[in-house]
């Protein structure tokens, strides 16, 4: 018996209805994967399925908090997630990705493994930059803050004052304006 077992939908057993599935992923579920991305957390996945003939439609949500190392000063802290997620899996001729969230198994496949779904869910739902809490309050961070960009070659205190004389070549277009 796989390890991950634990984590699969017994399919040939479900009635065409709605199902309710609850998976605790803790240090047992992150250490089914090899990856650096996530290594430890604390989350709770609710999964709703439902199926019909044609059609298994999943609806996951996962909350909890993950282990990151924080990219500027390297402490770890821990970080809350809220997910939602659908997965779509319909029934066909073989077992195929159609796309991100859709998938395509035979009729005949008695169980879906979610762990690697769960492992995508949580891995994409974490921060690009990973900041430590106490670095959120920084402007720099913020996504609210007004962005100031400057494109120059020279440096600040090179910058021409109004007193100077303009290159000639160049002053025909200041009395465009």
């Amino acid at each position: 018996m796989k390890k991950e077992s634990q984590y699969d939908l017994n399919l040939a057993k479900l009635a065409l209805k709605t199902h309710h599935f609850e998976f605790e992923l803790g240090p047992d579920f992150f250490a089914l994967f090899d990856q650096p991305l996530v290594e430890q957390g604390n989350l709770h996945a609710d999964v709703e399925l439902i199926k019909t003939e044609r059609l298994l439609t999943l609806n996951f949500h996962i909350t909890g908090t993950v282990r990151l190392t924080c990219d500027r000063s390297l402490d770890e802290f821990d970080q809350p997630l809220d997910i939602e997620e659908q997965l779509l899996v319909r029934f066909g001729d073989e077992n195929k990705e159609l796309d991100d969230n859709v998938l395509q198994i035979t009729p005949e496949t008695q169980a879906l493994p979610l762990a690697q779904h769960l492992y995508d869910y949580i891995g994409l739902a974490l921060p690009m930059k990973k900041l430590h809490p106490r670095f959120q309050d920084e402007a720099d961070d913020n996504p609210d803050a007004p962005t100031k960009l400057i494109f120059s070659t020279r440096p600040a205190d090179d910058a021409p004052d109004d007193d100077e004389p303009a290159d000639p070549r160049w002053a025909a277009l200041r009395n465009l304006n």
